[in-house]
């Protein structure tokens, strides 16, 4: 009956320590996966704030030149 009690707990002491094996991996890969996805959003935070926003120089030009145009045209006709 020992042999059978000393089988028993060398089994569950081999599945704890095969567990202890995966959620280490897990917990690795999750760790890899968290810090490449940490390293890209800062890059991207970096780079959107280095790079000059041009569509505010041309919106401006952009509604001044034709808003003046149409009320001149319409001045024209009469």
């Amino acid at each position: 009956m020992k042999n059978l009690e000393d089988l028993a707990s060398v089994v569950k002491l081999v599945k704890k320590e095969e567990e202890e094996k995966t959620s280490k991996k897990v917990v690795f890969a999750l760790a890899i996966i968290g810090a490449i996805t940490a390293i890209a959003v800062i890059a991207y935070a970096v780079y959107s704030y280095m790079t000059p926003d041009y569509l505010d120089d041309f919106e401006d030009d952009f509604d001044d030149d034709f808003d003046d145009d149409i009320y001149d045209d319409d001045d024209d006709v009469k």
